[in-house]
């Protein structure tokens, strides 16, 4: 289930990293039009948030590709529970702010996520081999 926690963790990265491309380079362009849902009157007016926005993706993306790498187990589960955490956080809000279907997209991914490392590949879990 470990791995499981894993492949999850970096579909939800993956997952940001696309956003991170969606709002940084296509915000104009068809694909990131159709995926906000936007015209491209709008689109040229708020680009320069969404680069904001995309550049905020990326620095989640990036926390969770650390957690992946980092050596310390301990150290890579904290990091995987706080980024998760953030993205939901972040998917709450936009939910409430822009539209629900950031909570779909975005929040359910990452709860999913969170709910498998919390539960399968937490190392404060993990039981101590009894000496006799």
């Amino acid at each position: 289930m470990h791995h499981l926690s894993t492949i999850l963790v970096l579909l939800v990265a993956l997952l940001h990293v696309w956003i991170l491309i969606l709002e940084m380079f296509l915000w104009t362009k068809p694909p990131g039009l159709k995926a906000f849902r936007n015209t491209p009157e709008k689109a040229e007016l708020t680009k320069v948030l969404a680069a904001n926005q995309g550049l905020y993706n990326g620095f989640l993306a990036a926390g969770l590709f650390w957690s992946l790498v980092h050596p310390d187990p301990v150290i890579a589960f904290q990091l995987k529970a706080f980024f998760l955490g953030c993205v939901i956080v972040a998917a709450l809000y936009g939910a409430w702010s822009v539209s629900r279907r950031i909570l779909i997209i975005q929040g359910l991914p990452a709860l999913v996520a969170l709910a498998i490392t919390l539960a399968f590949a937490n190392p404060y879990m993990a039981v101590a081999p009894v000496s006799g």
